[in-house]
């Protein structure tokens, strides 16, 4: 056993690996689904979120997207949110919770995150993608929030029963 890779002994080799990657395979294309992830980005100083609304979908909502082949939900959420808001995190985010996105499709889930140690390099301008972008006061947010948007901002700040559905 390798110190440098300790999940080695568990790896599956000759035909039981490769049935297990047939198996795989089969799945993939008979129950495909997808993975997204959210962060609510909160600056408590100014008791204030981050919200951008996209260049082609309605509505404000919380930065994030999908997880690409062979990333990690926190990999995908930093990402997502340097591109998104300029935004870097100076301490891991906390996982809040996972929904089924059924507004999407029937096979879409969204890992949600809040993040309060952050820093941002810049503001966000416009591009392909957003059409704005900024950080609100929880008692000003914009018109037009997300259904969502506004359940997850309920259930982070008014403490309410998180649902398993976005």
């Amino acid at each position: 056993m390798s110190i440098a890779d300790p999940d080695r002994q568990f790896r599956q080799t000759g035909w039981a690996g490769l049935r297990a990657k047939l198996f795989h395979l089969f799945f993939v294309v008979k129950r495909p689904m997808t993975l997204g992830v959210r962060g609510l980005v909160h600056d408590r100083e100014a008791n204030a979120v981050f919200l951008i609304r996209h260049t082609y979908v309605p509505g404000w909502q919380l930065p994030g997207g999908g997880v690409e082949t062979g990333e990690t939900l926190g990999e995908a959420l930093e990402r997502e949110l340097a591109e998104e808001g300029n935004i870097v995190f100076t301490a891991p985010p906390l996982l809040k919770s996972v929904h089924f996105n059924r507004g999407t499709s029937r096979r879409d889930h969204v890992g949600f995150y809040l993040i309060e140690a952050f820093r941002q390099s810049g503001p966000k301008l416009a591009d392909h993608e957003i059409a704005e972008a900024g950080f609100f006061p929880l008692d000003a947010l914009p018109d037009g929030l997300t259904p969502g948007t506004r359940r997850r901002l309920a259930e982070v700040f008014d403490g309410a029963v998180p649902s398993p559905y976005w």
